[in-house]
């Protein structure tokens, strides 16, 4: 898969899994895992980036004994979800539009 296109995906997924509430990294990585897989190293990567396009904050709260960070989604994160919306009807235009090619050349 195209390295942009699938950040790009990731990234709206890791959106998506903290949407309804604040989360934190192994809790994100697990409501994940029935859809993609995602390591720690990759989700921590795309937090800081989502982070630092202000789609998301992210406080710290002690949780047995230990700081836990947890992130909430922006207005700008909500946006970047609907974006997708709107644009995955067109990704899909595009897919259909390459399974008709495969089709044509049987």
């Amino acid at each position: 898969m195209d390295v942009q296109l699938k950040r790009g995906l990731l990234d709206v997924c890791v959106l998506a899994a903290i949407k309804n509430e604040d989360s934190y990294g192994y809790k994100i990585i697990k409501d994940l895992k029935p859809y993609i897989e995602l390591s720690e190293s990759t989700l921590y990567t795309i937090l800081k980036r989502l982070e630092n396009a202000e789609m998301l904050t992210v406080k710290s709260v002690e949780h047995d004994g230990r700081l836990r960070k947890y992130y909430s989604i922006t207005k700008v994160g909500i946006k970047r979800i609907e974006d997708f919306k709107s644009e995955w009807s067109e990704i899909m235009s595009i897919y259909k539009f390459v399974l008709k090619e495969d089709t044509a050349d049987e």
